[in-house]
């Protein structure tokens, strides 16, 4: 089955290097989202108590301040490269997991996984929402193949369009078996519950992180379109295969685990290759550095605004990516690639 493609010309070069200082300075801002994330709570940590805790202080720490911080930085991360890899090898810029369909094939996963296998395990949800989130974006890639039309703007409200169908499917199924307050837990992005030992699946986004990684540069042939690829001598079926799962278990792993992030995956990668070019290899840290960063300040911004109360990420990050989103969807109307 080939991918969708469209009009745009093929990877470009890049815009700007990528600096030492840029990456020393970009260390320097997680250090300090870090720092804040670590200390701002319902109990407060200073840097002191940070390095030298009490026992209550450091069970605060290792049972929830440590585990949310790594959800973060991961989930941020992960979903951030998943939709760069779903660029690359759509070769649109305003495809990604979260306007694919793939994120609402993991919810109905889950719920499939929760009707019929009740007390199954984290694990056993995240298996089946992997497997719907692949199903889901197949589905989604063989209606791009039957649209003439295929521009950046008619490809976001097709799948836009055909996430609201999976969602509809799914509260309807939830409804029926009285589980919509589930919904909630599993459509709105929260760190809010992750603790030691409800957590650990999430490193799973690490492993297919390298498998990302180790297959980028295919990722960017690919993305020039099926004939190129072919004439270089790549299986052009087994790299996009191998794509789609990478962000399939990428962004079931992040909804089962935190839920869901809305625009994540769209934003950051626009705007990392929109400053750096599309060489999936070169960008494909920075966009990860840029994700959790994304996250991390949102997660800040959410727990300081109302506190001790907190905003759950999902709603910063939406309404943060709404705007850029609609930057993006002007900005290719008047003519200027996306």
């Amino acid at each position: 089955m080939s991918a969708p493609t469209t009009t745009r010309p093929a990877a470009t070069t890049g815009r700007g290097g990528v600096r030492r200082w840029h990456l020393v300075a970009a260390g320097l801002v997680l250090a300090v989202g870090a720092y804040l994330s670590l200390a701002v709570g319902a109990s407060e940590l200073g840097l002191a108590e940070l390095l030298s805790p009490s026992e209550d202080q450091l069970r605060i720490l290792t049972i929830s301040r440590i585990p949310r911080l790594v959800a973060i930085l991961l989930a941020g991360a992960s979903l951030s490269v998943a939709g760069l890899i779903m660029q690359r090898i759509t070769q649109n810029r305003f495809v990604s997991p979260s306007t694919s369909g793939t994120v609402e094939a993991a919810v109905l996963g889950i719920l499939l996984a929760t009707l019929f296998f009740g007390s199954t395990s984290l694990l056993g949800k995240m298996a089946l929402a992997i497997v719907t989130s692949v199903a889901g974006t197949l589905v989604f890639l063989t209606m791009l193949r039957r649209i003439r039309h295929r521009e950046g703007i008619v490809v976001a409200l097709v799948g836009l369009m055909y996430g609201g169908v999976l969602s509809a499917i799914t509260v309807f199924l939830a409804y029926q078996r009285d589980l919509i307050q589930y919904l909630d837990i599993w459509t709105t992005g929260s760190f809010s519950s992750v603790l030691e030992g409800r957590y650990e699946p999430i490193y799973l986004v690490l492993l297919a992180g390298v498998v990302g990684y180790l297959s980028a540069d295919r990722f960017t042939v690919i993305g020039m379109g099926e004939e190129f690829a072919t004439n270089l001598g790549l299986n052009y079926q087994r790299i996009l295969y191998t794509g789609l799962v990478v962000v399939s278990v990428m962004a079931a792993v992040v909804v089962v685990v935190v839920g869901t992030i809305p625009f994540l995956g769209l934003i950051v990668p626009n705007v990392v290759t929109l400053l750096l070019g599309d060489n999936v290899r070169r960008v494909l840290p920075v966009t990860a550095l840029a994700g959790a960063g994304f996250v991390l300040a949102c997660d800040v911004v959410g727990r300081w605004i109302i506190h001790p109360y907190e905003i759950p990420v999902a709603t910063i990050a939406g309404a943060i990516g709404g705007v850029v989103f609609i930057w993006l969807i002007l900005r290719s109307a008047g003519g200027v690639p996306a």
